[in-house]
């Protein structure tokens, strides 16, 4: 079991409730954790069933003839797309803890909170359990990964021992507590690095393609893997024996990964990370691109990153906007343009085409041939746009638990079909 660390804020509760407090009090949502046993829990967390209703749809990934489809921490929805005009519903892959996988070989690596997760999908009629290597990703930290971690003033971890117990789901209440107390949450004069596990126990042909908001990323027989502060990564040469190498350290805040050759691009919502994998066991950091507090994907094509920063909620202070990086100087990324957005989510670059998620305002379609300086062609409205893959000849996207696909028409494109899952 591997270290974590995470930043914490030491607050002395008592001191600000003591008898010198001015009295000043507030009402605030204080969120705990719902634990369930780890031993019935991963019993209970794996399942290949008939095709069932999407709950929370996430992410998306294409292989082959097949798209998956998240459904937030339940798992993923298999999808064959032999006929892209009438994409049909096979199966469901009950996995819960799940937000991110990656193919390559027939096998499916993925998430479970904090454990990776091995299927084999050679015959994807009878799909099988081949692994589970237990807190290989993270150590169950489930409150840090899930979308659904509720929205709260004050979180009450308790004495949690991630050895015997997983966190399922939260539970809020309103308690009063000193408006002082709420206050020091945000002064980190005496903030101090802890061990939180001692305190919270260009693909080839046989590997998928994943949008801009993943965390999982597979190159060459190496996959990586990030959380919320590392890079993960194992050696997937042999699916029978992988390798968990040490991981990399990169910051508070990491989000997704992306990789052009051997570099990758790791957002975060404070920034962008540039680290060099000449030596694929060992990302070696190059330099980051800072900006406000938002949420991060990135792509990047060429001499220009770009990157959706989504602010509001959980996302942070910083205005929405698709921000273009020029990073031809790997050691001195520098901001060009930047394009208001309503609410950028996922992007993905094919040729000189750039398409941008912008949420409640649907897909908009760019011409960057003249990047940083790039033109608005298309826009599709009345959707929400949550994020696309494109491929050789057409694009998927995803949004509030649909499936559109559109095809590339002269430089334009025109929707397919759509699936209501």
């Amino acid at each position: 079991m591997r270290n974590f660390f995470f930043v914490l804020c030491v607050i002395a509760t008592s001191a600000l409730v003591s008898c010198d407090d001015d009295g000043s009090y507030e009402d605030y949502l204080v969120a705990r954790p719902i634990l369930q046993d780890a031993v019935s829990f991963k019993a209970e967390a794996v399942a290949v069933t008939e095709p069932v209703p999407i709950v929370t749809s996430g992410k998306i990934y294409a292989y082959g003839d097949y798209i998956f489809v998240n459904d937030v921490n339940q798992g993923f929805h298999v999808i064959n797309n032999q006929n892209p005009s009438n994409p049909e519903p096979i199966a469901f892959i009950k996995l819960e803890g799940n937000n991110d996988i990656s193919i390559k070989n027939d096998e499916i690596y993925a998430d479970s909170y904090g454990d990776l997760v091995i299927f084999d999908i050679s015959d994807i009629n009878n799909i099988t359990l081949t692994s589970r290597i237990v807190n290989a990703i993270y150590n169950n930290d489930v409150w840090m990964f899930n979308t659904e971690f509720p929205q709260a003033d004050f979180y009450e971890y308790g004495d949690i021992d991630y050895d015997k117990d997983i966190v399922v789901g939260w539970e809020v209440n309103t308690e009063r507590r000193p408006i002082k107390e709420y206050e020091a949450r945000f002064n980190c004069d005496d903030c101090v690095f802890a061990d939180v596990a001692e305190n919270f126990n260009n693909q080839s042909p046989t590997t998928g393609q994943g949008g801009s908001l993943a965390r999982f990323k597979i190159i060459g027989n190496y996959l990586y893997v990030v959380d919320y502060s590392d890079i993960n990564i194992f050696d997937i040469t042999d699916v029978e024996n992988v390798k968990v190498l040490d991981d990399v350290q990169v910051a508070w805040d990491i989000e997704t990964i992306y990789n052009q050759g051997d570099i990758l691009f790791v957002g975060g919502s404070q920034g962008m990370y540039i680290y060099s994998i000449e030596n694929p066991e060992k990302p070696e950091f190059i330099s980051e691109f800072r900006h406000g507090t938002a949420c991060d994907p990135v792509v990047v094509d060429g001499d220009y990153a770009y990157v959706t920063l989504k602010g509001g909620n959980f996302c942070g202070t910083a205005e929405s906007g698709l921000y273009v990086v020029d990073v031809s100087n790997l050691e001195y990324p520098e901001l060009k343009v930047i394009y208001p957005m309503v609410g950028p989510n996922g992007l993905g670059i094919k040729g000189d085409t750039l398409f941008v998620c912008d949420g409640t305002a649907g897909l908009k379609v760019y011409d960057k041939s003249n990047a940083p300086n790039i033109s608005l062609i298309n826009t599709f409205e009345d959707i929400v746009a949550y994020d696309v893959i494109p491929l050789s000849s057409s694009l998927l996207m995803i949004g509030e638990g649909t499936l559109y696909q559109y095809e590339y028409v002269n430089n334009y494109i025109r929707l397919l079909s759509t699936l209501q899952l």
